[in-house]
């Protein structure tokens, strides 16, 4: 894989609609677009998930530039690679920053992919032809709103309704919408809002047979969620908590959880999300894969990734136009039924539409080989 160039491109593009949780409210969307070009003119392509501002994670949009630009990609330059799970191992001295990983070692995973005339999915090892998937639903200002908006993707037939809560704004919630759809797979998602002392309000969850409650406590944190767990019959799913293989191999020591959120930029890329995704399953643990509010290319990367085997619950991979007036790939990510079709074309199996890409862009840079 002899690479030729590395593009990266400041993007920000405008939400359709505010998505709000417990760490605040985001309009519009900057992320980092990498484009990984070879010799030969075929390019590989990825997002940072990385976001401006420092709430989700500590890494941002500009730490990511920093990272990518003065060091990741000079490493590439020095360090010439032939396989995309060389990357990580290039990028093992740099501590931490998994999403500017991610970013770069998904562009090339794409253009192993395309040089190999196999879509990202085969790649991986995926065997789907299709997955489930559902919606996340941000904090809103009304219960009714709420209840709109799984009316509407219920009758799209969405597979399962995540809802985002917060202290004042859970049980209440969970009650009206168990009162009006008794059995849709629902799910809650705090966002590290909660400690163990609001144990007594965690433990009234069980109440409304939820799928799972995602990372109730801190971000940082897998000993307080294995005392929660063992209080709770709710299944509890760890997402910022986990950054890597090691660290799910903890948690299911410690009992801390039931379930898994892969999100591909949080573990630092493809890599390290096979070897979470096949830890997993070799325990009986489901998986599934959480949303970034990723444009089309990393809600790419996503779908071929939940095509692997252990990917058995609804993910928040929805449509592109349940974000986006318009997605920079042709064609667009669409939903039939609650389910997306796997791309069997080479790489991520979408063509990254650049008249559009050049309307979002704030800068670029170009770094040669």
């Amino acid at each position: 894989m002899e690479i030729q160039r590395i593009v990266l491109r400041h993007m920000k593009m405008q939400l359709l609609h505010p998505f709000t949780t417990s760490v605040g409210t985001e309009y519009d969307k900057d992320f980092i677009l990498v484009e990984v070009r070879d010799k030969d003119g075929i390019s590989g392509w990825a997002e940072s998930v990385a976001a401006g501002d420092p709430f989700y994670k500590e890494e941002t949009v500009k730490t990511n530039w920093h990272i990518m630009s003065d060091f990741l990609i000079p490493m590439l330059q020095k360090s010439p690679i032939s396989h995309p799970d060389d990357v990580s191992k290039c990028f093992s001295p740099i501590r931490g920053n998994f999403m500017a990983k991610s970013a770069i070692e998904g562009a090339i995973w794409d253009l192993y992919a395309k040089k190999q005339g196999i879509s990202l999915a085969t790649a991986l090892g995926g065997m789907r032809k299709k997955i489930d998937v559902g919606i996340s639903i941000g904090i809103q200002d009304h219960v009714e709103q709420v209840l709109d908006i799984i009316d509407e993707y219920v009758g799209k037939g969405y597979k399962r309704m995540k809802v985002k809560i917060q202290p004042g704004w859970d049980i209440n919630v969970l009650k009206q919408i168990r009162k009006k759809y008794p059995d849709v797979p629902l799910m809650a998602d705090a966002n590290c809002a909660y400690s163990l002392k609001d144990i007594d309000t965690l433990k009234a969850m069980d109440d409304f047979n939820l799928t799972m409650i995602e990372q109730p406590l801190g971000f940082d944190d897998i000993v307080d969620h294995a005392q929660l767990q063992a209080q709770m019959k709710t299944p509890i799913c760890l997402d910022e908590s986990i950054h890597s293989a090691e660290d799910v191999r903890k948690a299911l020591y410690l009992g801390s959880c039931k379930v898994i959120n892969i999100k591909i930029g949080r573990v630092g890329g493809l890599t390290e999300s096979k070897k979470i995704h096949d830890l997993c399953e070799e325990n009986n643990i489901p998986v599934w894969c959480g949303g970034m509010l990723e444009a089309g290319i990393g809600r790419a990367h996503n779908v071929a990734l939940t095509s692997l085997s252990n990917f058995t619950l609804p993910g928040d991979t929805a449509a592109s136009s349940r974000y986006w007036k318009e997605d920079i790939i042709d064609p667009e990510v669409t939903v039939e039924d609650g389910m997306i079709s796997v791309p069997d074309k080479p790489g991520i199996g979408y063509e990254p539409n650049r008249d559009r890409i050049e309307k979002y862009i704030l800068y670029s840079h170009t770094f040669h080989f």
